[in-house]
């Protein structure tokens, strides 16, 4: 056999491990989150006897509802390439304005303004970071400590509350036994899935967050989907402030960055790569219920809540981690 005959041979044999590796860690990547899933929900069935019952699961998916609507939006922008640090302070604006609106508009009307307030705030930072080409991730900031200091200087430093018993429609009626804001994350997440999986609008977020230069180059207006995903990120910031003013009658300016960091780490659990172009809706949902699993978990078997930090910071880590070395490989 001639030299240049071996050599795409031996090129071919000393790829094989690689490739092997690729794949293996691009399973972990995709299907870890399952497997992990499954695990802990059959931990949690054999060694807590009120777990499996269907008030505390249905509590657990009431708690996670407005955390899961910010994070649905946020893979959304990690998969075009950018990131929202300003959701939960219009998270926080958003009860706030509901809030102090009701007695004007009444319920329904306060919470739709408040809720398009926070998609205008969406709208702004996808314009601001489109066209303005400011880097997301100090654009939300500026913009998250402007909305802040806004909802401080609505509420003048307290409390605003709303006494009208209508107002707690949103967040604590039932539909067929199961709470509206159960039943808004279960349509979210099933349309969020459909547009990124079945539709040309979903098609082009990865192509942008893939490769933005050769996505604008076959045609896509990178601006707009951008501008698109932050405005989603705004209402998806707003349904799930409503959804939480609505279920305490109480607005309460802050930053919201729990909320922030919430989503995040149900995104990037789940998969989500932190540099564009990969993700999916469904493993989103199930890094919210993976987390939240965790926190119910921990309630139930009484174990202290610092140890939960700790394992919640060092799954992160780990999803991080595995997302870096499937780009590596391939």
């Amino acid at each position: 056999m001639s030299e240049q005959g071996a050599a795409p041979l031996r090129g071919a044999v000393s790829r094989s491990p690689l490739a092997s590796v690729s794949g293996t860690v691009e399973l972990l990547r995709e299907y870890m989150i399952v497997v992990c899933v499954v695990v802990l929900f059959l931990v949690l069935t054999f060694t807590s006897d009120t777990f499996l019952t269907s008030t505390n699961l249905l509590n657990v998916l009431q708690q996670v509802a407005p955390v899961g609507m910010v994070a649905f939006a946020l893979t959304f922008l990690l998969i075009v390439g950018e990131f929202d640090l300003s959701s939960g302070a219009l998270f926080v604006l958003t009860g706030v304005l509901a809030a102090k609106l009701q007695p004007h508009f009444g319920t329904w009307p306060a919470l739709a303004l408040a809720t398009l307030a926070a998609t205008a705030g969406g709208l702004i930072n996808g314009l601001l970071v489109s066209y303005a080409r400011i880097n997301s991730f100090v654009c939300t900031l500026a913009t998250s400590l402007m909305v802040a200091g806004l909802s401080n200087v609505i509420t003048k430093g307290f409390l605003v509350t709303v006494d009208d018993q209508g107002f707690f429609a949103l967040g604590t009626n039932e539909l067929f036994g199961v709470k509206y804001s159960i039943w808004i994350l279960i349509v979210a997440a099933f349309a969020c899935g459909f547009v990124l999986s079945r539709t040309k609008f979903g098609r082009w977020l990865y192509a942008v967050g893939g490769n933005p230069e050769a996505a604008r180059l076959s045609g896509i207006n990178t601006r707009a989907m951008k501008v698109a995903a932050f405005t989603f990120s705004g209402l998806a910031a707003g349904i799930g402030g409503a959804i939480v003013v609505s279920r305490t009658a109480t607005g309460q300016a802050g930053n919201g960055i729990d909320v922030v960091f919430g989503a995040f780490a149900a995104v990037v659990v789940g998969g989500t790569s932190v540099m564009g172009g990969r993700g999916a809706i469904w493993r989103t949902a199930l890094g919210i219920l993976f987390l939240a699993l965790i926190t119910n978990g921990f309630n139930l078997l009484q174990v202290e809540p610092v140890y939960q930090s700790i394992i919640q910071g060092a799954i992160i880590l780990t999803a991080v981690a595995i997302d870096s070395l499937s780009r590596r490989a391939t």
